[in-house]
């Protein structure tokens, strides 16, 4: 038991000088910007906590990753992907119990912009909205393919898209109307349909007395609309563009 307790004190000191990176691609860093090292089920263990965000119980863990395998021997590639992990990051993981989490000091960036998201959909403006929006544009692990991430991946996807629309409709109202459409043009990169960030695109560029090129944006969504789904744009929309709804 002392020895438990420890290992969780060390955990924290060492978790605190590591950064876990999974929007774009898994990398794990040091503060001095090295990467650390991990085979590829360290990984999907780190990933799988970190998404979770609460304590996961290790037969949870052991029969998401290893799916194909029996009980007892998914059992035990977990425990040996957990002696790997602590041999290349120190304590990252806190596995003392029958459930594993991330120890309190591993910064995750999904967590960060988690928490910015929550900021904007409440108005609140962010230091650098430029270098934020490049941020919200990178997908969550975008090249594994595993199962269990997908749900992730759309809660991501669902965020991402709420909080990019939320800040270009703070920075419209706060009159930075340029930035304000980066926003709303990142989340269209990311689903081309959505109708609320063409409203965004349109809302803006009205803001701005652009009525041209808001024109342009409802009647480039009324074809993308038209082409790929055979649909109208809905009313709304259009009222907001100023033109009358297609019949």
């Amino acid at each position: 038991m002392e020895q438990s307790s420890s290992q969780g004190v060390g955990s924290t000191v060492a978790a605190a000088r590591l950064s876990l990176e999974l929007l774009g691609g898994f990398r794990l860093t040091r503060p001095d910007g090295a990467g650390v090292d991990l085979a590829a089920s360290g990984e999907r263990v780190l990933a799988f906590v970190a998404l979770h965000g609460r304590p996961v119980r290790r037969c949870v863990v052991a029969g998401s990753l290893w799916p194909e395998s029996s009980e007892t021997r998914s059992s035990g590639s977990l425990r040996s992907t957990l002696w790997r992990i602590s041999e290349s990051a120190r304590c990252a993981v806190d596995a003392s119990g029958p459930n594993l989490r991330l120890t309190s000091g591993v910064a995750v960036d999904v967590d960060q912009l988690v928490e910015i998201a929550h900021d904007l959909g409440h108005g609140i403006a962010p230091p650098d909205a430029v270098s934020l929006i490049e941020r919200f544009e990178h997908d969550l692990l975008p090249d594994w393919y595993d199962e269990w991430i997908i749900l992730h991946r759309e809660r991501w996807r669902q965020i991402r898209l709420h909080a990019l629309e939320s800040l270009a409709d703070v920075l419209r109202r706060a009159g930075d109307c340029a930035i304000a459409a980066e926003a709303g043009l990142a989340a269209l990169r990311a689903d081309p349909l959505r109708e609320t960030a063409h409203r965004v695109l349109i809302q803006t560029y009205l803001s701005e007395g652009n009525r041209p090129e808001a024109l342009r944006q409802y009647h480039a969504y009324e074809m993308a609309m038209r082409d790929e789904l055979g649909l109208a744009p809905s009313s709304e929309i259009a009222a907001l563009a100023g033109v009358a709804p297609a019949r």
